[in-house]
C-alpha cells in the first residue's frame, strides 16, 4: 500500500486530537483581565501540547518521505503512535485543571515517554522495510535528541512528585529540542532524487 492512506489518516486524526484539547479551553467567568488566572494553566498545558502534537506532524510527515509504500507492520506502528497521541487531550485537561500536581504531571511524562518510544518503533519499522540500504537510517545514524528525550521525560515523571517546575521545566526542554528544524530526513531524500548532485 502506498503511503497516502496512512498519512491522510494520520492528519485526520492529529487534527481531532489538536481539535479535542482546544475545546477543553473554557471561556472564563468574568469580564477583567483577573478572570483570565484561573484558566492559565490549562492554557499554557493547552500550548506545550499543541507544541508536541505540531511537532510529532512535522516528523511523522518526514518520516514518511523516506518510504513509498508501507506494509503491515508500518500500519500497526503507526496505529500505535497515534493511540498515544490521542491520550494528550486527556493528559493535557488533567494537569492543567488541577495547576500542575505530581500525579497529573507525572501521567503527562508517561504519555510523552510512551509516544517517544512509539515514534520510534515506528521509525525501526520504516528502516526494517526498506532493508540495509535505508534512507531513513542513514537520514538518523546519529539521533541524539530521540535518545535524549526519553531519558529526560523518565527525570521529569520522577521530578513530579519532588517538584512539578523542575518536570514541566524539562518537558518544555524537550519541545524545544525538537522545535529547532532538524533537516537530516529532507537532506537525505533531497539527495536522491533526480537531478540531485
Amino acid at each position: 500500500m502506498r503511503t497516502g492512506r496512512l498519512e491522510a489518516f494520520s492528519d485526520g486524526v492529529i487534527a481531532i486530537i489538536i481539535t479535542i484539547m482546544v475545546l477543553e479551553l473554557k471561556v472564563p467567568h468574568g469580564e477583567s483581565i483577573d478572570a483570565l488566572a484561573p484558566v492559565l494553566p490549562v492554557f499554557l498545558s493547552y500550548v506545550l501540547s499543541f507544541a508536541y502534537v505540531g511537532i510529532y506532524w512535522n516528523n511523522h510527515h518526514h518520516l514518511l518521505q523516506t518510504c513509498d509504500r508501507v506494509n503491515g507492520a508500518i500500519l500497526w506502528a503507526n496505529l500505535h503512535l497515534l493511540f498515544w497521541l490521542s491520550l494528550f487531550p486527556f493528559a493535557t485537561a488533567w494537569m492543567g485543571e488541577n495547576h500542575y500536581a505530581a500525579a497529573p504531571s507525572a501521567v503527562y511524562g508517561v504519555i510523552l515517554f510512551m509516544a517517544a518510544i512509539a515514534f520510534f518503533i515506528l521509525q525501526q519499522c520504516i528502516i526494517a522495510s526498506q532493508g540495509s540500504d535505508s534512507l531513513l537510517k542513514r537520514a538518523v545514524r546519529a539521533d541524539w535528541k530521540g535518545k535524549l528525550s526519553p531519558a529526560l521525560y523518565l527525570i521529569g515523571i520522577a521530578a513530579a512528585f519532588w517538584s512539578h517546575w523542575l518536570s514541566q521545566g524539562l518537558y518544555v526542554l524537550v519541545a524545544l529540542l525538537w522545535l529547532v528544524p532538524d533537516r537530516r530526513i529532507e537532506r537525505v531524500v533531497d539527495a536522491t532524487r533526480p537531478g540531485a548532485e
